[in-house]
């Protein structure tokens, strides 16, 4: 494990509230795809960088489907990153992750319809696997911090990522219920798509805050029980962040890396003359196709 890393956390707007973090300024990020949620705030932590980035805007102001998931990604790949974490609250689907346990999340089922989910369009093709779509390092130094700070974690678990903004039927609950999933929630697509094109390293940190509909005896889900279970759950998120800043693995071993080497499909010099500017920050580094 060495230092001099830039972390990227992407979740709640009072993540970066970490004792300690210092050299702290907010930084308006213009990405081609637009601004991204909200401005990125940089700090440091010890020798490694922090980017925090609040999801859904300070204030709460983008629905799921409104969020500006490219820009947000593209936003901390043009900042530096080197590793991408993802914190968000979800709904628990099995009996054994209780409401305030941690998942490190290894598996998605996107059920998302109407998001842009890649960064490859305008006369550009690139092609990415996504069969693993985690960091295995990044994932297992991230549920390391969370137990070293006391959580109670699960180191695996399948996500199923609705559209929203409504919660599900309880049809629909009992359905994934029945799928095997862990947990459910609304934006870990295309966060998770978009890492990968970007050649993040990538983990995800799910914060069980309910029961989703299906339990027979627990109540349904509110936004008040999310809210109440999500506050007692970002002390302990805040101090994963810092813990797992001193213990970033090499980002040289993960999958992610390089991930787009032989992915780039279009013909050299049939590439639209648009779609090259704007992917720059991405393709640059490639022969341009």
């Amino acid at each position: 494990m060495s230092t001099g890393y830039v972390l990227a956390v992407i979740g709640g707007s009072g993540l970066y509230e970490i004792d300690g973090l210092t050299h702290i300024e907010a930084i308006a990020v213009d990405t081609p795809f637009g601004p991204p949620s909200d401005v990125v705030v940089r700090g440091r932590w010890g020798t490694t960088t922090l980017l925090f980035l609040p999801r859904h805007g300070r204030g709460h102001r983008f629905a799921p489907h409104e969020i500006p998931f490219r820009a947000n990604i593209c936003a901390c790949k043009m900042l530096g990153a080197t590793h991408l974490v993802s914190i968000s609250a979800v709904g628990s689907m099995k009996d054994s992750i209780v409401p305030g346990d941690f998942v490190v999340v290894d598996q998605f089922i996107d059920l998302t319809k109407q998001r842009a989910c890649t960064f490859f369009e305008g006369g550009l093709v690139g092609h990415v696997s996504l069969a693993d779509p985690v960091c295995d390092q990044l994932s297992l130094a991230l549920a390391s911090a969370a137990e070293r700070v006391g959580a109670r974690v699960h180191r695996s678990g399948t996500y199923v990522c609705i559209e929203g903004p409504q919660f599900s039927t309880r049809a629909e609950s009992l359905l994934y219920r029945s799928w095997g999933v862990s947990v459910i929630g609304m934006t870990a697509m295309p966060e998770a798509r978009l890492a990968r094109e970007a050649e993040l390293p990538f983990a995800l940190l799910a914060l069980a805050t309910d029961y989703d509909c299906w339990h027979e005896t627990e109540g349904n889900v509110s936004v008040a029980a999310v809210l109440e279970m999500m506050k007692k759950n970002v002390a302990a998120a805040r101090s994963t962040v810092a813990e797992l800043a001193h213990a970033l693995p090499d980002p040289a071993g993960s999958r992610a890396t390089g991930s787009l080497a032989g992915g780039l499909m279009t013909a050299p010099g049939v590439a639209a003359s648009t779609s090259l500017p704007r992917l720059k920050w991405l393709v640059g580094k490639y022969s341009a196709p």
